[in-house]
């Protein structure tokens, strides 16, 4: 997708995730005269490319005669009921407010804009900092189609992204993909470790753990077949990697079952959270 739409994007907030936002769209063309950064204390990445592409930042916009098309709120759960009420005043009848802060719903933002105004609520992941992130999103019923685009094509530019028809199912996103890659360096680790108690040295268990980890995750991501067809394609009856298996995938205390549970937790305390 290409970024090509009418009106300006207010970037609220550009720590790590911001600033990865920014680079995704800069990237992929959006004019950087339509772009304003709204934070005190622009620094690292976002400073750099706001010095390079003379994009436009201040400590705290106002409200100003053309309302943007977007504005996106990637500033800290804990500081948004600080910055949010002023924000919104710059928000017009056709903007629409996306959020990417974990357990912020969409309820918390309309309460501070005028009835009927359009709020996305997206949960992208870590990765999105080299480009290849997905983004769980979900819009309130003010959201028109065209604004859902405006939001997906401003998403994709740092990795895919998923629409659920229910805010419900957002803290089962942030369980399974916002908080996803915690697992699998957990599992790189659990991996290295494992190599080490096998007799190597930590040095040549790790790099065995990260390259198996990211190459597989790339095969994955490459291939037609699903996850179970490239495990069994791997798995040869009677052989070394069938008797790994045999103990990640023993019944009713295997990988699977740890997994369900580790994710409803995640779920779980999202929804408290969210509270």
């Amino acid at each position: 997708m290409s970024l090509t739409f009418n009106g300006s994007v207010v970037l609220a907030g550009a720590g790590k995730m911001g600033a990865a936002l920014l680079a995704g769209w800069l990237e992929r063309g959006l004019d950087p005269a339509r772009i304003i950064i709204q934070e005190p204390n622009l620094s690292g990445a976002a400073l750099d490319l706001a010095r390079k592409h003379g994009i436009r930042s201040v400590a705290r916009l106002e409200p100003q005669t053309e309302a943007p098309a977007v504005i996106v709120v990637a500033v800290k759960p804990q500081v948004m009921d600080e910055i949010f009420p002023a924000l919104a005043k710059i928000a017009g009848s056709e903007t629409v407010v996306m959020s990417i802060a974990a357990g912020k719903t969409l309820a918390s933002f309309e309460r501070h804009l005028p009835e009927g105004s359009a709020v996305v609520r997206a949960m992208p992941n870590t990765p999105a900092s080299i480009g290849r992130g997905i983004t769980g999103a979900v819009a309130n019923a003010h959201t028109t189609a065209t604004q859902k685009d405006i939001c997906e094509t401003l998403l994709r530019a740092v990795g895919d992204v998923v629409w659920v028809p229910d805010e419900g199912l957002i803290d089962a996103v942030t369980a399974v993909s916002g908080s996803g890659p915690a697992y699998v360096f957990l599992l790189a680790e659990a991996l290295a470790d494992a190599g080490v108690a096998a007799g190597l040295d930590g040095a040549t268990a790790k790099q065995l753990a990260h390259a198996t980890v990211s190459g597989a995750g790339e095969l994955l991501r490459q291939s037609s077949s699903d996850a179970a067809t490239l495990r069994q394609n791997v798995t040869s009856p009677g052989g070394t990697t069938a008797a790994a298996l045999s103990v990640l995938m023993k019944e009713g205390h295997g990988l699977k079952e740890l997994m369900r549970e580790a994710v409803l937790a995640a779920q779980k305390r999202g929804r408290e959270l969210g509270q």
